[in-house]
């Protein structure tokens, strides 16, 4: 049995660590009110683009001057994961879910026969990665120390895509991330981003008829410049919805660790009071015995 000494001294080593875990918590839950209106706003426009361009890419299918960032290089052999995830832990689950996504999907790709390679996003995903798949990271991406993503950030990481696709280091882009839906809900999600994926709902309809659109300039015009916005707005979704993901899945960690430390804190207060109450009684023993003895 641990001496009351010892019990003293982990009673209030884990009251300290109650207080910084229920700090953390609310640090988490101000900084989620930030990033979910920041998510919110950004997903309309996210997703009206990307429903406009799975259009053209549905019409555009059989034309063989299209853009191949629309319709791909006719190949899909070389595909390219790009895993985000936080740069700081103490998450719950939420950065071990999509280091399990992208093991899975890997595992797919390379029993099919195809070339996978890496450009993680966030720390921890880039360690988790690194320990078994190191010789596929090409590249990889932090933002710690930042304390806002803009779209600046995003547009540089789409530029790099963009230029490793045009160089023919790759035929296939797909995200792998953890899209936010509650406080307490996160779901991992894989989004393709080149080429741009056809429409899955009807999609023999869209492909029978497709949308006719008008441009004003010049399609390949457009095009060139709307292809790689596009990529820079997908990804930046992706990064505003991991990092509200984040902050909920920080939040609800630290509160489930706020209620363990203050559970082993009553525990640990009834085996002190416990231990306390036994010496007592084990020194008016030895006092009562010892009077008898006389």
């Amino acid at each position: 049995m641990p001496s009351l000494k010892a019990l003293r001294i982990r009673i209030n080593s884990v009251k300290s660590t109650q207080k910084i875990t229920s700090a953390m918590k609310m640090v988490a839950a101000s900084k989620l009110r930030r990033a979910q209106s920041q998510v919110e706003a950004a997903r309309p426009y996210a997703e009206r683009m990307e429903r406009m361009l799975a259009a053209l890419a549905a019409g555009a299918a059989q034309n063989p001057g299209a853009p191949r960032m629309l319709v791909g290089t006719g190949h899909d052999q070389v595909h390219l994961l790009v895993p985000i995830t936080a740069d700081r832990g103490l998450a719950g689950a939420f950065n071990a879910n999509v280091g399990r996504a992208t093991r899975t999907r890997i595992e797919e790709l390379e029993a099919r026969g195809k070339t996978v390679k890496l450009m993680p996003i966030g720390r921890k995903g880039r360690d988790y990665l690194r320990r078994e798949y190191a010789s596929r990271i090409v590249d990889d991406v932090s933002f710690a120390g930042k304390r806002r993503i803009e779209f600046a950030d995003a547009a540089a990481v789409a530029e790099r895509i963009a230029t490793m696709f045009h160089d023919g280091e790759f035929d296939v882009c797909t995200l792998i991330y953890n899209r936010f839906i509650s406080v307490i809900s996160q779901r991992t999600t894989e989004q393709q981003l080149i080429p741009t994926p056809l429409p899955q709902t009807a999609g023999s309809a869209a492909s029978e008829s497709p949308r006719l659109y008008e441009f004003e300039p010049e399609e390949e015009t457009l095009l060139a410049a709307l292809l790689p916005q596009n990529l820079a707005t997908q990804l930046y979704r992706a990064l505003l919805e991991s990092a509200a993901g984040e902050q909920g899945a920080r939040m609800t960690a630290m509160d489930n660790a706020t209620r363990n430390a203050g559970e082993m804190i009553d525990r640990l207060t009834l085996l002190y009071n416990r231990t306390r109450q036994a010496n007592i009684t084990k020194e008016l023993i030895e006092i009562i015995s010892g009077a008898e003895a006389l």
